[in-house]
């Protein structure tokens, strides 16, 4: 049985019942195939499965193309620097995950993501590798957007549990990137641009794979009554120039702020004043402005639902990246005595984004069967940050206590964001507005960079008050190094002890908002947004494929 896309076929569909629960919300709507329907050996074909392995890779890209290099960006600054903005390796790569335009044609981004991985492959300054990790970034909005491929071709109930596959993909390149960068480093003649070649391979492969099987509806399938040239003349662009602006400036700000420049000076109120102000700009204009193709839809902010998934989604990645730089820090100062040197030093810096991603798969495989969803978005991020909060009682002598504090909070924080990752493509009321969901979900990006920005930025003001205050001024002039002085180790632990008593107001508002989220037990049916072709619109794919 062929599926065609055209609003006949999809009004037709949408007025038989479905064949898994009679009693599934009307609301939700604009399915195109059933589970039951689609022709057999759908799931098993070539274009379904290479579609599934490229949108793998794609992530593991996205994930890799910043998780491997931010452990040794210490090493790098010291090998083509030193430059004081090399934080912002970290802070671009985060910013601009936020921009989500017209690069979740994978295809694009994983072209995009090559070119950044080759530009900071062969950077020789901090500001070259800045400039490929930008393009990095870019491309990651895209790549990372897996949950649009996934939400539209895979049934509603099965969308959970594919998640959790995508998640697998991230283990060697998120989960495990403490040591496998710090085997390059030690075990290579290139070293950390091993980082990046290995990102060149991953990225032409992704690339190729969505080449030759990924055939979604056609353009004209989704536009109906526009051509090209209407949707991109529709486009947004001065939206998006006041929210890329206005979010460069504010995060400037942000992170000059009480490190490069104090609190009160003139260069960081007047820089997040005009990003503040530049972005209450852009919501005017979002809001009240005619426009044919929104870069942030107003309309989706009506649905509470999403919006209560999305915002616990944003500040549970906070954790990961804010994690992904300062606990390795806190390992090589704090838990081994060889500056983390060592690869027993990167399999104890794996912990958070390992078990992170433990808990995404976990999630994934458990939430559908356990059902309420809510109920486990309430307790998980209760637990979650609770035991994420009191790492803030750590000392140079609690590594174990600090390290299983830090492995069951993670887990925990992992599993809230697969079951909000899910929820908030399965709570679109229409399912034609995945892709659109996935451009407004830019908001998740926004509070992770800012949520992480804020973060290091604790730990940095901190740390001018605590190394001062702890080490004597004597010994460092007599000429022995800070670091080597057990009070300058005390100082560090002092300022990461503020970090983790930050994260309490941020798990704290997530929890918060787990309250009301969303159940989504009687939408788990069979029903599918869009199918695959091979090629053509109505030639759905199959076994033979």
């Amino acid at each position: 049985m062929s599926i065609s896309h055209k609003p006949e076929a999809v009004m037709q569909y949408e007025d038989a019942p479905s064949s898994h629960h009679e009693n599934v919300s009307n609301t939700v709507h604009s399915f195109t195939a059933d589970e039951a329907t689609v022709k057999k050996g759908y799931f098993r074909s070539s274009f379904f499965l290479g579609t599934m392995l490229a949108t793998g890779l794609d992530l593991s890209a996205a994930v890799g193309g910043f998780g491997l290099a931010a452990p040794n960006l210490a090493l790098i600054n010291a090998d083509i620097g030193p430059d004081p903005n090399i934080t912002w390796v970290s802070l671009v790569c985060t910013l601009t995950l936020a921009i989500r335009l017209l690069l979740w044609f994978f295809i694009g981004s994983a072209a995009l993501a090559l070119i950044g991985c080759i530009v900071s492959a062969v950077a020789n300054s901090v500001g070259m590798l800045i400039g490929g990790t930008t393009l990095i970034g870019l491309a990651a909005s895209g790549q990372q957007s897996f949950a649009f491929i996934t939400g539209e071709i895979v049934p509603m109930k099965h969308r959970f549990a594919t998640n959790a596959v995508m998640y697998f993909f991230c283990i060697p390149f998120a989960g495990l990137v403490p040591p496998v960068s710090k085997a390059f480093v030690l075990y290579t003649a290139s070293g950390w641009r091993w980082c990046y070649y290995l990102m060149i391979i991953v990225n032409f492969a992704s690339g190729s794979l969505f080449f030759f099987f990924y055939f979604p509806p056609t353009f004209h399938e989704k536009f109906q009554n526009r051509s090209k040239r209407q949707q991109i003349r529709g486009f947004d662009y001065l939206g998006t120039v006041l929210f890329v602006v206005g979010f460069c400036i504010f995060l400037l700000g942000l992170s000059w702020g009480g490190s490069v420049y104090p609190w009160k000076s003139a260069h960081v109120i007047a820089t997040m004043v005009s990003g503040g102000i530049t972005l209450i700009i852009f919501v005017l204009w979002e809001m009240y402005a005619k426009l044919e193709e929104p870069l942030l839809p107003i309309n989706l902010f009506k649905n509470f639902a999403w919006v209560v998934s999305c915002i616990p989604l944003g500040l549970g990645s906070s954790i990961y990246y804010a994690l992904t730089i300062i606990w390795p820090q806190m390992v090589a100062l704090l838990y081994t005595d060889d500056g983390g040197a060592s690869m027993y030093a990167g399999w104890l810096a794996c912990v958070p984004s390992l078990m992170i991603n433990i808990g995404q798969i976990a999630g994934g495989f458990l939430a559908e069967p356990i059902g309420k969803t809510k109920i486990q978005c309430i307790v998980v991020l209760t637990i979650g940050g609770a035991l994420l909060g009191a790492i803030a009682a750590a000392t140079p002598d609690t590594k174990a206590l600090s390290t299983g504090l830090l492995v069951l909070s993670t887990f925990f924080i992992g599993w809230n964001e697969n079951v909000c990752l899910s929820n908030s493509g399965i709570e679109l009321l229409d399912q034609r507005e995945i892709g659109t969901a996935v451009r407004g979900s830019s908001i998740r990006s926004a509070i992770s960079t800012i949520s992480s920005a804020v973060y290091i930025s604790v730990l940095t003001n901190r740390l001018t008050q605590t190394i001062p205050a702890e080490v004597p001024k004597a010994v460092t002039q007599a000429g022995l190094p800070a670091s080597s002085v057990p009070a300058f180790i005390l100082a560090n632990s002092q300022a990461y002890s503020t970090v983790f008593y930050t994260t309490i107001a941020f798990t704290g508002i997530a929890v918060v908002l787990s309250f009301f989220s969303p159940n989504v037990d009687d939408k788990m049916t069979g029903k599918i947004a869009v199918t695959l072709h091979k090629g053509d619109a109505d030639n759905v794919v199959s076994e033979k494929a």
